[in-house]
């Protein structure tokens, strides 16, 4: 895929992973566009970096999402959409009875997979419309084995990639222009990890695999330890969940 004189739009992009992938795709020569629940960090980001477009939106309101689709109708459109918005509610005790494991997933899942869905619905005919284009979901190494204290994000992320492999699917039966790429993290060092101890790739390393793999039409993208887990779960699957799942990750939810 050519990532020259694209119009991209990147929900999340604030911080992280979402802020890094804007300067990489700017550097580029694209125009990019980033979303954001925080209009100050909003402004932050638009101050130091003036050529992008930032627009408030909540990847959980459906309200939000159809502002967001007039507001970059009105301004010309896109043609790569990076779902790269996501939310991990604090890790909880699913055995102790609390209403606040369900109130975490219920927002869980309306950010991680619904939110997704209600975006790439929204802009698929603008989509189809270019001469090339692509979805980018975010999945994660979590889709490929759950982690214990991560259960409903690990959820989320298996049914994102599940539906993003049948969306790829069926936009190739219609011959749609529309290329659909899935991209599995591994931890990645940003603000929503800072406390984990565990090994982390820079979010710059990060999107540079990214971008190799978009610029080869690598469909599913696998990175660091995503690509190794992957392979290993198929061949020694209860070694991949006990390398997750490590008995100090049990410890902590006692």
């Amino acid at each position: 895929m050519d990532l020259k004189n694209k119009t991209i739009l990147i929900t999340g992009g604030t911080s992280g992973i979402g802020l890094e992938a804007a300067k990489q795709f700017l550097a580029l020569g694209n125009k990019v566009i980033i979303t954001g629940r925080n209009l100050l960090k909003l402004e932050e980001v638009k101050k130091a970096y003036p050529e992008l477009t930032i627009i408030q939106s909540d990847a959980a309101n459906p309200q939000d999402a159809i502002a967001l689709f007039e507001k970059v109708e009105h301004i010309g459109g896109i043609d790569i959409l990076y779902n790269n918005a996501g939310v991990g509610a604090a890790p909880l005790n699913l055995g102790i009875s609390s209403d606040k494991h369900l109130q975490g997933a219920i927002y869980e899942m309306e950010v991680n997979y619904f939110g997704v869905i209600r975006l790439n619905n929204l802009f698929m005919d603008m989509l189809k419309s270019r001469n090339e284009a692509a979805i980018i979901n975010t999945t994660s190494i979590l889709s490929i084995v759950p982690s214990v204290l991560e259960a409903t994000y690990s959820a989320t992320k298996a049914a994102l990639s599940f539906y993003t492999k049948s969306l790829r699917s069926h936009l190739e039966f219609i011959n749609s222009p529309v290329k659909v790429f899935e991209l599995l993290p591994p931890l990645v060092d940003t603000d929503m990890v800072a406390e984990r101890k565990d090994k982390k790739m820079s979010s710059s390393l990060f999107v540079k695999e990214l971008i190799k793999g978009l610029e080869k039409d690598t469909l599913t993208i696998r990175v660091g330890d995503s690509k190794s887990l992957f392979f290993l779960n198929r061949i020694a699957p209860d070694k991949a969940y006990q390398l997750v799942n490590k008995k100090e990750h049990y410890q902590s939810i006692q």
